[in-house]
Protein backbone atom coordinates (compact mmCIF):
# COMPACT_ATOMS: atom_id res chain seq x y z
CA UNK A 1 0.00 0.00 0.00
CA UNK A 2 2.98 2.17 -0.21
CA UNK A 3 3.40 2.35 3.62
CA UNK A 4 6.69 0.01 2.76
CA UNK A 5 8.04 3.39 1.84
CA UNK A 6 7.16 5.24 4.53
CA UNK A 7 10.68 5.60 6.21
CA UNK A 8 12.79 6.69 3.30
CA UNK A 9 11.16 10.10 3.87
CA UNK A 10 12.16 10.79 7.59
CA UNK A 11 15.91 11.07 6.21
CA UNK A 12 14.42 13.21 3.10
CA UNK A 13 12.32 15.62 4.93
CA UNK A 14 14.66 18.54 5.92
CA UNK A 15 16.49 17.80 2.53
CA UNK A 16 13.40 17.18 0.12
CA UNK A 17 13.18 21.31 -0.72
CA UNK A 18 17.58 21.35 -1.80
CA UNK A 19 16.50 18.36 -4.29
CA UNK A 20 13.96 19.19 -6.11
CA UNK A 21 15.07 23.21 -6.56
CA UNK A 22 18.02 21.16 -8.22
CA UNK A 23 20.61 20.98 -5.69
CA UNK A 24 21.30 17.12 -6.05
CA UNK A 25 22.36 15.99 -9.45
CA UNK A 26 21.34 13.40 -9.40
CA UNK A 27 17.94 13.68 -9.11
CA UNK A 28 17.95 17.24 -11.68
CA UNK A 29 16.01 15.87 -14.88
CA UNK A 30 13.19 14.11 -12.10
CA UNK A 31 12.56 17.11 -10.65
CA UNK A 32 12.86 19.66 -13.76
CA UNK A 33 10.51 22.01 -14.08
CA UNK A 34 9.06 21.39 -10.70
CA UNK A 35 7.16 24.28 -10.11
CA UNK A 36 5.65 24.37 -13.34
CA UNK A 37 4.33 21.09 -12.54
CA UNK A 38 3.01 21.71 -9.30
CA UNK A 39 0.98 24.79 -11.02
CA UNK A 40 0.03 22.85 -13.67
CA UNK A 41 -1.71 20.14 -11.15
CA UNK A 42 -3.17 23.17 -9.16
CA UNK A 43 -4.60 24.65 -12.32
CA UNK A 44 -6.41 21.87 -13.08
CA UNK A 45 -8.52 21.45 -9.65
CA UNK A 46 -11.12 22.89 -8.03
CA UNK A 47 -13.53 22.87 -5.07
CA UNK A 48 -12.56 20.53 -2.18
CA UNK A 49 -9.57 18.65 -3.02
CA UNK A 50 -7.31 15.29 -1.45
CA UNK A 51 -3.79 15.73 -1.86
CA UNK A 52 -2.03 12.47 -1.61
CA UNK A 53 1.46 13.17 0.11
CA UNK A 54 1.74 16.12 0.85
CA UNK A 55 5.44 15.98 1.91
CA UNK A 56 6.89 19.15 2.94
CA UNK A 57 3.84 21.38 1.42
CA UNK A 58 5.10 22.82 -2.29
CA UNK A 59 1.79 21.53 -3.90
CA UNK A 60 -0.25 22.20 -0.84
CA UNK A 61 0.85 26.23 -1.05
CA UNK A 62 -0.03 25.81 -4.86
CA UNK A 63 -3.76 24.96 -4.60
CA UNK A 64 -4.46 27.48 -1.36
CA UNK A 65 -2.83 30.08 -3.43
CA UNK A 66 -5.79 28.95 -5.97
CA UNK A 67 -8.26 29.02 -3.15
CA UNK A 68 -8.72 25.40 -3.36
CA UNK A 69 -9.83 23.84 0.27
CA UNK A 70 -7.23 21.62 1.13
CA UNK A 71 -7.50 18.13 2.90
CA UNK A 72 -3.77 16.70 3.30
CA UNK A 73 -3.07 12.93 3.95
CA UNK A 74 0.53 12.24 4.66
CA UNK A 75 1.73 9.10 5.61
CA UNK A 76 5.32 9.97 6.91
CA UNK A 77 4.89 11.64 10.73
CA UNK A 78 8.07 14.02 10.20
CA UNK A 79 6.58 15.31 6.86
CA UNK A 80 2.75 15.38 7.65
CA UNK A 81 4.72 17.91 11.15
CA UNK A 82 6.11 19.89 8.73
CA UNK A 83 2.82 20.44 6.15
CA UNK A 84 0.91 20.80 9.60
CA UNK A 85 3.43 23.61 10.94
CA UNK A 86 3.39 25.48 7.32
CA UNK A 87 -0.29 25.76 6.85
CA UNK A 88 -1.84 25.08 9.99
CA UNK A 89 -5.55 26.09 8.93
CA UNK A 90 -5.35 23.18 6.87
CA UNK A 91 -6.28 19.49 7.75
CA UNK A 92 -3.58 17.32 7.61
CA UNK A 93 -4.10 13.60 8.16
CA UNK A 94 -2.29 10.32 8.48
CA UNK A 95 -2.80 8.43 5.96
CA UNK A 96 -1.64 6.67 2.34
CA UNK A 97 -3.09 6.19 -0.60
CA UNK A 98 -5.67 2.93 -0.11
CA UNK A 99 -6.44 4.14 3.70
CA UNK A 100 -7.35 7.07 4.94
CA UNK A 101 -10.66 9.38 6.19
CA UNK A 102 -11.37 12.40 3.90
CA UNK A 103 -13.91 13.64 6.85
CA UNK A 104 -15.42 15.48 4.02
CA UNK A 105 -18.97 14.69 2.33
CA UNK A 106 -18.09 16.17 -0.69
CA UNK A 107 -14.66 16.10 -2.60
CA UNK A 108 -14.27 17.93 -5.75
CA UNK A 109 -11.12 16.17 -7.08
CA UNK A 110 -7.88 14.28 -5.92
CA UNK A 111 -4.46 15.65 -6.42
CA UNK A 112 -0.69 14.27 -6.01
CA UNK A 113 3.08 14.33 -7.03
CA UNK A 114 5.61 11.64 -7.12
CA UNK A 115 3.18 9.93 -5.52
CA UNK A 116 1.60 7.19 -7.01
CA UNK A 117 4.00 5.07 -7.89
CA UNK A 118 4.34 3.88 -4.38
CA UNK A 119 1.37 1.16 -5.03
CA UNK A 120 1.65 -2.20 -7.44
CA UNK A 121 -0.22 -1.80 -10.37
CA UNK A 122 -2.90 -4.22 -8.60
CA UNK A 123 -3.29 -1.82 -5.64
CA UNK A 124 -3.18 1.41 -8.29
CA UNK A 125 -6.33 0.25 -9.80
CA UNK A 126 -7.50 -0.71 -6.46
CA UNK A 127 -7.29 2.91 -5.49
CA UNK A 128 -8.48 4.40 -8.58
CA UNK A 129 -12.05 2.51 -7.97
CA UNK A 130 -12.04 4.02 -4.75
CA UNK A 131 -11.24 7.51 -5.19
CA UNK A 132 -14.55 6.67 -8.05
CA UNK A 133 -16.29 6.19 -5.17
CA UNK A 134 -15.31 9.34 -3.93
CA UNK A 135 -15.96 11.68 -6.51
CA UNK A 136 -19.02 12.64 -8.58
CA UNK A 137 -19.52 12.50 -12.21
CA UNK A 138 -17.35 15.21 -13.57
CA UNK A 139 -14.97 14.87 -10.64
CA UNK A 140 -11.18 14.78 -11.03
CA UNK A 141 -8.14 13.11 -10.24
CA UNK A 142 -4.89 15.35 -11.44
CA UNK A 143 -1.71 13.29 -10.76
CA UNK A 144 1.99 13.78 -11.99
CA UNK A 145 4.63 11.53 -11.68
CA UNK A 146 7.44 9.21 -13.17
CA UNK A 147 5.78 7.36 -15.93
CA UNK A 148 7.34 5.34 -19.17
CA UNK A 149 5.88 4.97 -22.89
CA UNK A 150 6.65 1.28 -22.54
CA UNK A 151 8.60 -1.14 -20.23
CA UNK A 152 11.81 -1.11 -22.01
CA UNK A 153 11.76 2.88 -22.13
CA UNK A 154 11.87 2.78 -18.01
CA UNK A 155 15.02 -0.43 -18.51
CA UNK A 156 16.51 1.89 -20.77
CA UNK A 157 16.53 4.75 -18.47
CA UNK A 158 17.65 2.70 -15.48
CA UNK A 159 20.62 1.65 -18.10
CA UNK A 160 21.60 5.37 -18.85
CA UNK A 161 21.53 6.26 -14.82
CA UNK A 162 23.79 3.62 -13.94
CA UNK A 163 26.03 5.01 -16.93
CA UNK A 164 25.87 8.08 -15.17
CA UNK A 165 26.53 6.91 -11.93
CA UNK A 166 22.99 7.79 -10.88
CA UNK A 167 22.50 5.10 -8.92
CA UNK A 168 20.44 6.23 -6.45
CA UNK A 169 18.08 6.81 -8.98
CA UNK A 170 19.00 3.73 -10.86
CA UNK A 171 17.50 2.04 -7.57
CA UNK A 172 14.82 4.03 -6.93
CA UNK A 173 13.37 2.99 -10.58
CA UNK A 174 14.58 -0.65 -9.94
CA UNK A 175 12.88 -1.19 -6.21
CA UNK A 176 9.49 1.21 -6.62
CA UNK A 177 6.19 0.62 -8.92
CA UNK A 178 6.70 2.62 -11.88
CA UNK A 179 4.79 1.50 -14.66
CA UNK A 180 3.84 2.45 -18.22
CA UNK A 181 1.23 4.71 -20.08
CA UNK A 182 -0.80 1.94 -21.59
CA UNK A 183 -1.19 -0.23 -18.30
CA UNK A 184 -2.27 3.15 -16.31
CA UNK A 185 -4.46 4.03 -19.21
CA UNK A 186 -6.31 0.90 -18.46
CA UNK A 187 -6.61 1.28 -15.11
CA UNK A 188 -8.09 4.45 -14.97
CA UNK A 189 -10.85 3.61 -17.93
CA UNK A 190 -11.76 0.47 -15.97
CA UNK A 191 -12.45 2.78 -12.98
CA UNK A 192 -14.36 5.05 -15.00
CA UNK A 193 -12.40 7.55 -16.21
CA UNK A 194 -11.24 9.07 -19.24
CA UNK A 195 -7.64 10.22 -18.69
CA UNK A 196 -4.96 11.77 -21.04
CA UNK A 197 -1.46 12.28 -20.19
CA UNK A 198 0.79 15.52 -20.95
CA UNK A 199 5.11 15.11 -20.78
CA UNK A 200 6.09 17.28 -18.07
CA UNK A 201 9.71 16.30 -18.26
CA UNK A 202 11.67 12.69 -19.04
CA UNK A 203 10.80 11.57 -16.44
CA UNK A 204 6.98 13.10 -15.19
CA UNK A 205 3.95 12.65 -17.10
CA UNK A 206 0.55 14.79 -15.70
CA UNK A 207 -2.34 12.52 -15.69
CA UNK A 208 -5.60 14.46 -15.60
CA UNK A 209 -8.50 12.13 -15.22
CA UNK A 210 -12.45 12.64 -15.35
CA UNK A 211 -15.48 11.11 -14.06
CA UNK A 212 -17.45 9.39 -16.58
Amino acid sequence: MGREFVDIFDGWAHSYDASVSGEDPEYRDVFEGYETILREVANRVSGTVIEFGTGTGNLTAKLIEEGISVIGIEPNTKMRELTAKRFPSIKVIDGDLLQFNSESERIDAIVSTYVFHHLTDEEKGVALKKYAELLSKEGKIVFADTVFITEEAKQDQIEKERNRGFNNVADDLVREYYTTIPILTKLFEEAGFQVSFTKMNDYVWLMDATKR
